[in-house]
């Protein structure tokens, strides 16, 4: 069944717009400090897309001097317990798909498809490692808290900054547009755990400003249309279960990547579920 004409005409429209204009200057405005401007802008934005400013450390809208200090926002100690799991959920948001990945092939939506390779840049190795393994893409919505946290613990390994398009992310546009996850600007962080590698990539997309991590900072800007790679073999940089890894501006999605036979998903995690990051994601197989 193809997509409706809505959806169709939706698609469309992202190819005209001028997506990587529109970011650059999405992202000026997110640093802007406007004074009571900014304040009203935001105001708007909570209101319009019900964002709960309980569960945030500081609840106070007026007390943020830029949309960037808004979007990234702490929440309050013990507003996201860890559970008991091998595996838990790293963000806020809803499951976009998750499953076996059939060889080197990840689900994206019915017709559509991409490889791992494609995914983390080109790297063939590293692909590899993933092939009949599982993933998770997980969509962060605007109203979503945007910090992203870590599965499991781990030790980073190496960083890619991979330039690519900057489409939405949002269920429509990943029915419509062919290798979305794969094609969109995104940060791929490779990590050594427990049961061996993981890989989480952060996809970028339309009005995205930037992406961080805790132990580089910001990753983009700059864009200089160029794979960038970082080493940390030496770094020992280890991260726990539930710490914090990096964060988007405004929301975007993490795609998840973990070698055959070490996990399985819990029977309810299922596409379209509204998840809550430190949930129970998943279970260790025996090794």
């Amino acid at each position: 069944m193809s997509q409706p004409l809505t959806e169709r005409l939706s698609v469309l429209f992202q190819y005209l717009l001028p997506k990587q204009a529109l970011t650059r200057l999405a992202g000026r405005f997110a640093g802007w400090q406007g004074g009571r401007w900014t304040t009203a802008a935001i105001q708007r934005f909570v209101r319009r897309y019900g964002v709960n400013m309980d569960e945030a450390a500081n609840p106070d809208v007026a007390s943020y001097s830029s949309f960037n200090e808004f979007f990234t926002r702490p929440l309050k100690a013990g507003a996201r317990p860890i559970a008991e799991a091998a595996f838990v959920s790293p963000v806020d948001g809803a499951i976009s798909q998750c499953g076996r990945i059939e060889g080197d092939r990840i689900f994206q939506a019915k017709g559509h498809d991409y490889t791992t390779r494609a995914l983390v840049g080109g790297d063939a190795a590293l692909a590899s490692r993933f092939e009949g393994g599982e993933f998770a893409t997980l969509y962060l919505s605007p109203r979503d808290y945007h910090r992203i946290h870590m599965p499991c613990a781990g030790r980073l390994v190496r960083m890619v900054h991979v330039p690519g398009d900057l489409f939405s992310v949002n269920p429509v546009t990943a029915r419509g547009v062919p290798g979305l996850f794969a094609r969109n600007e995104r940060v791929v962080c490779e990590f050594e755990g427990e049961h061996g590698p993981f890989v989480m990539v952060l996809v970028g997309a339309t009005i995205v400003g930037s992406m961080a991590t805790v132990w580089h900072g910001v990753v983009n800007p700059p864009r200089p249309g160029v794979l960038r790679e970082w080493r940390y073999e030496m770094g020992n940089i280890e991260l726990a279960q539930g710490e914090e890894m990096g964060r988007f501006l405004l929301g975007s999605t993490v795609v998840m990547l973990f070698p055959r036979g070490v996990m399985k998903f819990n029977a309810d995690w299922t596409p379209a579920r509204p998840i809550r990051l430190g949930e129970a994601m998943g279970l260790m197989l025996a090794v």
